[in-house]
């Protein structure tokens, strides 16, 4: 059996599980967070917040699992987001993932990859939601953060990945 899982560990970071718990434990705790602080923290797109930090700190690999995982955890843990929302929200963040990287070998300048990657994400994320929505399988209203608070913290996510990416990271 050592023999078996040894490949798998050998290829797991530290960093990346580090990243992972942090991530799973602060989308768990944002309900509670905002409530201490009495700030909306969901505001600023935690999952996306902790999707960006993957990307700087880990790998493509683990972006993906991230970009899928959040989503899945938030629905199991809480029912929140409903299920048409959380399978569009992973989807979203998985093409955040894919587009970064496409656009980062294109481009080969991390920013507007990063930034553009973003941008069209969210794009199919809005087309496909006002799409779910008109067919009356989710109940909610079509743009629930406020644009100028998307634009910020896109801008602001932007910035870190490139600040911290300007040494070579996995464009495979």
């Amino acid at each position: 059996m050592k023999v078996l899982t040894a490949p798998i560990f050998q290829r797991i970071s530290l960093t990346a599980v580090l990243i992972d718990i942090s991530a799973l434990a602060f989308i768990y705790l944002v309900p509670t967070i905002s409530h201490l602080i009495s700030l909306p923290v969901y505001l600023i797109e935690p999952m996306r917040l902790m999707l960006i930090i993957a990307l700087v700190h880990t790998t493509k690999r683990n972006a993906y699992i991230l970009a899928v995982t959040l989503p899945l955890f938030s629905f199991l843990i809480s029912s929140h987001p409903e299920l048409p929302k959380m399978m569009l929200i992973a989807f979203e963040l998985s093409m955040n993932v894919f587009l970064f990287f496409l656009f980062a070998k294109k481009i080969k300048h991390y920013f507007p990859a990063i930034l553009l990657s973003i941008l069209i994400s969210k794009t199919l994320y809005y087309i496909i939601k006002f799409g779910i929505i008109k067919l009356t399988f989710l109940n909610t209203e079509l743009i629930s953060t406020p644009i100028y608070i998307q634009i910020i913290t896109t801008v602001i996510y932007s910035f870190y990945l490139y600040i911290f990416l300007k040494k070579e990271i996995e464009l495979k």
